[in-house]
């Protein structure tokens, strides 16, 4: 069976009851789960933002489901510290844990006050943050005391037996080609087939050949195409926003200001939205041709159950 995913989004949900969607994802046929990373959501109205570290390690007791995420270690988060909670959730729950590490975005990450730095010096620092994440889960002592991460005598007594696979979050084809070459894979998000194409061709020119990828594919399904249309431009206009402002907007007051322009019809060109199910299994089967590994499927429609028991009944079961 193709691994058809369930993404838990810790913007929309409280974590009780993102924890009860993932049971019924997996009850449903999901084969394999990943969740966000926030400290904000996107937007004020979106609501939530629950620890995701702690989310996880209940997700994986509650399921037999592999789980993801993706973390942007080096200013929120310190590289050792995202290493040692990767490396005992893997530990408790061996080859069921991978890890997508990112740039990060403001919204998120500008948290603790320090300078939002420019993206090469991001990209610069996810570099040495994978460094020393990879050479803590060999059970190397890591001392840094220069660029970007510091470190001093760090040494993980608890790590898996084998380490979590450590893929790379991308969106651009110029990034996917850096990720190529330090990466265990790449994760992305869903585009139209050229645009993924060239995707897929940086990756894997970039070092990527041979490396697994799965994309994330943010969908929106109702009983009519009005009724997804209007939740998914209600729970997810930052969809429209060029990337830029993805990243470098700080605050969900800032997003909601920007996202006040943002029509339906920016969102619906943007996102997989129908109520006609064989077309939501047309653009997996697609991503799938096109050589994606796993796809992530990100509800932000009305009724996630309704989509959970709609997709498990009459999507998933294509797949097998």
């Amino acid at each position: 069976m193709a691994k058809i995913g369930f993404h838990a989004s810790h913007e929309m949900y409280p974590p009780s009851e993102l924890l009860e969607l993932a049971v019924l994802a997996e009850r449903a046929g999901f084969r394999e789960a990943m969740c966000s990373d926030h400290f904000h959501p996107w937007l004020p109205s979106q609501g939530q933002s629950g620890f995701a570290w702690g989310w996880l390690g209940a997700a994986l007791q509650a399921t037999t489901l592999p789980f993801g995420m993706v973390n942007a270690p080096g200013q929120r988060y310190h590289p050792a510290v995202v290493a040692q909670a990767a490396a005992t959730l893997g530990e408790m729950f061996p080859g069921r844990v991978w890890v997508a590490v990112g740039t990060g975005e403001a919204l998120n990450e500008s948290i603790t006050g320090d300078p939002w730095p420019p993206k090469p010096q991001r990209r610069d620092r996810l570099e040495e943050s994978v460094e020393v994440m990879r050479a803590l889960w060999a059970g190397e002592t890591v001392t840094r005391d220069g660029g970007h991460v510091r470190v001093k005598e760090a040494k993980l007594y608890t790590r898996p037996a084998e380490p979590p696979k450590l893929f790379g979050a991308a969106l651009t084809p110029e990034s996917a080609a850096w990720v190529g070459r330090w990466a265990d894979g790449l994760i992305t998000v869903a585009k139209e087939p050229n645009d993924f194409r060239a995707m897929l061709d940086a990756f894997r020119g970039g070092g990527g050949e041979g490396k697994p990828v799965f994309v994330q594919a943010c969908v929106a399904y109702a009983p009519t195409e009005a009724e997804a249309v209007r939740a998914a431009h209600r729970n997810w206009p930052q969809a429209a926003l060029d990337v830029t402002f993805l990243s470098d907007l700080p605050t969900p007051r800032a997003f909601a200001e920007r996202c006040a322009a943002v029509t339906a019809d920016d969102v619906k060109a943007k996102l997989r939205v129908s109520a006609d199910l064989s077309r939501h299994a047309d653009w997996i089967a697609r991503d799938l041709e096109l050589g994606a590994d796993r796809v992530y499927l990100q509800h932000v429609g009305p009724d996630m159950r309704r989509f959970i028991e709609a997709f498990g009944e009459r999507v998933l079961p294509a797949f097998a």
